[in-house]
């Protein structure tokens, strides 16, 4: 039997396409499994309250204080750490909320803007950001808030940062000491004299 040129190439592209179905139809069933969210429970504690969520596990802790628990307090601004809008405070220590999983935080006790004061009653950094108008626009200031009193426990603490004259003596409450660890809180409105000048304030009525 002889078989023309256009019937080898009619078969030798069907079976082609036979073979490689399979392998297409497996990829398109591995893609959608993997656009299935992968779930676990959460519990931590957010501004002195138990908190249960289930999350898919790429939620970051921003998102889930933001979008799971309403507390917009915490802001998003460059989702990349670099703005310190998202700041809040993990287990005593300062964090980028934005650059942190939810899941990581398992047994965490969290504090955001609103844990620190009301309204009714400010926390002294709060008070002190209104009085030397360090908010200005507001939207950088619960990070900045949230940072600065976080920076005021790492120096009484002792930990030193790139400014400490030493490493093994305690940190100085002096405003290149603030500066420098407040640095990764970015103010567009540029109200960072009256920042440092809330912080030393409230540095200097608890020392």
């Amino acid at each position: 039997m002889t078989i023309s040129r256009r019937t080898f190439l009619i078969v030798g592209a069907v079976t082609a396409a036979s073979v490689a179905l399979p392998p297409f139809i497996s990829a398109q069933a591995s893609a959608a499994n993997a656009a299935r969210p992968v779930k676990a429970s959460v519990k931590f504690w957010v501004n002195d309250q138990q908190r249960n969520l289930d999350l898919d596990t790429r939620t970051t802790l921003l998102d889930a204080l933001r979008e799971n628990l309403h507390l917009t307090g915490s802001k998003k601004g460059c989702d990349h750490g670099q703005c310190g809008a998202c700041t809040v405070i993990a287990d005593g220590r300062r964090i980028n909320s934005c650059l942190t999983l939810a899941v990581m935080h398992e047994g965490s006790k969290i504090t955001t803007i609103e844990g620190l004061g009301t309204p009714q009653k400010l926390h002294p950094m709060q008070a002190a950001f209104i009085k030397h108008d360090g908010y200005q626009c507001g939207y950088c200031t619960p990070g900045q808030i949230c940072s600065a009193v976080a920076v005021l426990g790492e120096i009484r603490d002792g930990i030193p940062s790139h400014a400490s004259p030493s490493l093994t003596k305690p940190p100085q409450l002096i405003a290149s000491e603030i500066q420098e660890r407040m640095s990764g809180n970015i103010c567009r409105c540029g109200a960072y004299s009256n920042i440092i000048e809330a912080i030393t304030e409230v540095a200097e009525a608890s020392a």
